[in-house]
């Protein structure tokens, strides 16, 4: 029994040597898998490719003075939505210009919250498609939106949303996976 007691002694000992240290604070580390696209098959003016995580698009035809439809492009995983908006030019300048403008306003009433907006253009002569993509940094609750039209006939906005307190740090790695397929949405654009 006493050699036990021996035996426990110098393991108390020799256990207790190290000064105790505390670790670090430390981001959490989220990852994602890689994205991979399918084209849509909706019934609307226009085609584009959705990534393979997208649990769920629904779709809604809207009372407007133009052909309109909402588009919910749902992401469970992220905790987050892409919503889109289509609305038909009809020829209508007008029109255009109109949408152009809301456009644009929604993104300037995020100026109040962000700490920085910057614009990329898009434009793809073959294909008519020619946009703005906005990336809000900051606690906002659209942190980026984007629109796209041919300039003739069709308009169409997007706007990335969360299921969770605007708190940037927090959302910013699936702020960036979801940034990524809004420039897809952008990018596959096809009109009918």
């Amino acid at each position: 029994m006493r050699s036990y007691i021996y035996l426990l002694l110098i393991f108390i000992c020799v256990s207790c040597g190290e000064d105790y240290k505390p670790k670090p604070k430390a981001f959490l580390r989220l990852e994602y898998p890689e994205a991979k696209y399918v084209e849509t098959k909706l019934n609307m003016p226009f085609t584009f490719e959705t990534n393979v995580l997208v649990e769920n698009i629904s779709t809604k035809k809207m009372k407007a003075t133009t052909e309109s439809y909402g588009i919910n492009i749902d992401y469970p995983a992220l905790k987050g939505t892409i919503f889109l908006t289509y609305k038909a030019i009809e020829g209508n300048k007008k029109n255009l210009e109109d949408f152009l403008r809301d456009a644009q306003k929604f993104t300037l009433e995020h100026t109040k919250k962000a700490d920085e907006i910057p614009r990329f253009p898009y434009e793809n002569k073959n294909q008519k498609v020619y946009g703005m993509l906005s990336v809000v940094k900051g606690n906002v609750a659209s942190p980026a939106q984007f629109y796209v039209t041919d300039s003739v006939n069709h308009f169409l906005t997007g706007s990335m949303y969360f299921n969770a307190k605007p708190n940037y740090d927090s959302i910013l790695p699936a702020s960036h996976y979801l940034q990524n397929d809004m420039r897809r949405i952008m990018e596959t654009i096809r009109w009918k």
